[in-house]
C-alpha cells in the first residue's frame, strides 16, 4: 500500500517515517506532541468513532461520497479518528499524514487494538513533498494548512498528488469568521481558563473530558502558528491549479442547502462571498473557531 510514496521511508512500529528537519514543522509537531489533539477517551473503539464521525456532517457526507475501492488522503490526521472514520466498513485505502509522531502512535494504536487493516499513518512534513503525482482520489485537510509555514505551499505541493477528476477538501479559519475566537484568545491571555471555559461554546456546551477539554484550550488559544485566509484566496488557488469549484461551507452564494456538499453549487460573487464570511461572526460556522470549508474537483 505505501506505492503512493516516492521517497523512501523508514518503518517505525508500522508508521512509515521521515526525519522532520524543518524548524516551523517540528516546532507544531513538539506543541502537540505535548498533548495530541484531537484526544481518545479510555473506551473509544469502532462503534463511538463510528457515531462520532456520522454526527458529522461534512465527514459523514464526504465517506459517503467516496464510494469504495478508493485512494483516500487526510492532511494532518492527528491522532487518526477521521481516517479511522473513513476505513471502518469500507474496502477504501486511506492515508493518514501527520508531522506528530505521539498522534501518530495513538492512531495507530486504534487501528490495531480494533483491527483496521485498510490504514496507513505516514510521519511526515507535507513540505518533503513524499507523495508520488496522480494517485489519490480524494484529499481531506480541514484545519491544517492555516498551521504550516505556507498554506498555498502546502496545497501546492499536495495537489499534485491528486488524480484528475479527483476531489479535494479544504478547510481553513477565515479572516472574518474567527473574529470571536480570536477575541476570545486575549481573553484568555488575561483572565486564564475559568473565563474561557464560561464563554467558549465548545466548552460550555459539549461533553467533554479533562483531556478533551485542555487539547482544545491549547488548539485554540495557545497554538504556535496559525493563518487566516478568506473563500476567494482558495478560489485562486483553485484556479491555478485547475481545481472546479464545487461547494463551500458557508455558501459562496445565497444556496444555504447543505444536504450534499458534493453537489455542484454556484460560486456566487465577490459580494455574496463576504457577506456570507462576515455571517460567520454571528452564526455556528463561527462559533467553534471560524473554520470555512471549500471542495473543489481536478479538471
Amino acid at each position: 500500500m505505501n506505492s503512493f510514496l516516492k521517497k523512501k521511508s523508514i518503518d517505525k512500529n508500522g508508521i512509515l517515517s521521515f526525519e522532520i528537519s524543518d524548524e516551523k514543522t517540528k516546532k507544531v509537531a513538539e506543541f502537540y506532541n505535548a498533548k495530541p489533539f484531537p484526544s481518545y477517551k479510555d473506551d473509544d473503539n469502532k462503534y463511538t468513532i463510528l457515531d462520532k464521525g456520522d454526527k458529522n456532517f461534512l465527514a459523514n457526507q464526504f465517506k459517503k461520497f467516496i464510494g469504495y475501492k478508493k485512494n483516500v488522503l487526510e492532511v494532518g490526521c492527528g491522532t487518526g479518528q477521521l481516517s479511522n472514520y473513513f476505513a471502518i466498513g469500507t474496502n477504501n485505502n486511506i492515508v493518514g499524514l501527520d508531522p506528530t509522531k505521539a498522534s501518530l502512535n495513538l492512531a495507530k494504536e486504534f487501528a490495531d487494538k480494533n483491527k483496521i487493516l485498510n490504514i496507513q499513518f505516514v510521519n511526515a512534513d507535507i513540505f518533503d513533498d513524499i507523495l508520488i503525482d496522480d494517485f489519490f482520489d480524494f484529499i481531506w485537510t480541514n484545519g491544517v494548512l492555516h498551521h504550516t509555514k505556507d498554506p498555498y505551499g502546502a496545497f501546492k505541493i499536495l495537489i499534485k498528488s491528486l488524480k484528475k477528476e479527483g476531489y479535494v477538501l479544504v478547510g481553513l479559519y477565515n479572516k472574518l469568521g474567527r473574529f470571536r475566537t480570536i477575541f476570545r484568545r486575549y481573553i484568555f491571555k488575561i483572565f486564564g481558563r475559568k473565563i474561557i471555559e464560561k464563554i467558549d461554546p465548545t466548552l460550555r456546551n459539549l461533553k467533554l473530558d479533562e483531556n478533551e477539554k485542555v487539547a482544545w484550550i491549547r488548539d485554540q488559544y495557545i497554538h504556535p502558528l496559525e493563518s487566516l485566509h478568506t473563500i476567494d484566496e482558495v478560489l485562486k488557488w483553485f484556479k491555478i491549479h485547475n481545481i472546479e469549484f464545487i461547494s463551500s461551507v458557508p455558501s459562496s452564494d445565497f444556496d444555504y442547502d447543505y444536504e450534499n456538499i458534493f453537489e455542484k453549487k454556484s460560486s456566487g460573487n465577490f459580494f455574496s462571498r463576504i457577506i456570507n464570511q462576515f455571517l460567520m461572526i454571528f452564526n455556528s460556522f463561527g462559533s467553534d473557531g471560524g473554520l470555512f470549508v471549500l471542495i473543489g474537483r481536478k479538471e
